[in-house]
């Protein structure tokens, strides 16, 4: 039996998360948590330490855009096939504080050949502080050995 005929598609993207989480020393060293993967979405938290803090007094915006781009690409990384960020751009709304909680919610708009579109929002609690948009292409490879061609057949 193959991978196929036994994961379901938001099986399929967990699987993905996982291996890619294995990898991904820059998240979860900075204290991130995945939340919840499904096809196409992520969403991704962490919570301002006191090394992520700026001058201000006010959450480090290169921290709140590698939050992002985080859950940017374990959602553009879940179709199983290896995705990388092309272009992305963010808008800050709001200051993150320290001990804020962010979430970051990253979800597909378009997918077609190796292009992706994806729109990522981070919050604290329902509050938006940043919109980011990124593009993504493909790289060829596959994340599940044995599922790369077939669970596209899905």
């Amino acid at each position: 039996m193959n991978v196929k005929t036994t994961l379901s598609p938001d099986d399929l993207a967990r699987a993905c998360a996982e291996a890619m989480w294995k990898e991904d020393d820059a998240s979860k060293g900075l204290g991130m948590e995945i939340l919840q993967i499904k096809p196409g979405e992520a969403t991704l938290t962490m919570t301002v330490q006191p090394h992520m803090v700026n001058g201000h007094g006010i959450a480090h915006g290169g921290f709140i855009f590698l939050l992002a781009d985080s859950a940017f690409a374990f959602a553009c990384n879940s179709h199983n096939e290896r995705a990388v960020a092309a272009q992305c751009n963010i808008s800050f709304i709001r200051p993150g504080k320290l001990g804020d909680r962010l979430v970051a919610v990253a979800r597909e708009i378009s997918r077609t050949g190796r292009s992706g579109i994806y729109d990522i929002r981070v919050s604290v609690d329902s509050t938006a502080i940043a919109e980011m948009r990124g593009h993504s292409r493909t790289v060829g490879g596959a994340w599940v050995p044995a599922a790369g061609a077939d669970a596209k057949l899905k």
